[in-house]
């Protein structure tokens, strides 16, 4: 698969996820989002920011849910809840968040 973007064509995988991580920008995520339906907010971001931090400063790790909530949580100075991820990326906050930030796909099982 793959689409059109700043007149390049940039490959993914079935799943939708980059097939290089380098071709990713802050430009190409919005793209990605609105492709998604989804209209890129700072809580966004910060989610975004915090994926690609941990990818790619911390080993590759790409965090489930429970984790991405306790983060969130002590980035924004409030008790968030699993909804209110769902409501930024409302197909998986770790995999679409991740999707959209130029991650490729968590091989992991679960998403809580």
């Amino acid at each position: 698969m793959s689409f059109e973007f700043d007149g390049k064509t940039i490959e993914t995988d079935d799943n939708g996820y980059l097939v290089n991580q380098e071709d990713w920008s802050e430009d190409m995520g919005k793209h990605m989002a609105e492709m998604e339906n989804i209209e890129l907010t700072d809580r966004h971001w910060d989610v975004m920011n915090y994926l690609r931090e941990e990818y790619f400063d911390n080993g590759q790790v790409q965090p489930n849910t429970r984790t991405i909530i306790k983060a969130m949580s002590a980035a924004w100075g409030e008790k968030i809840k699993q909804g209110d991820l769902y409501k930024l990326f409302p197909l998986d906050p770790s995999k679409q968040g991740g999707r959209i930030a130029g991650l490729p796909e968590s091989r992991r099982k679960g998403g809580y």
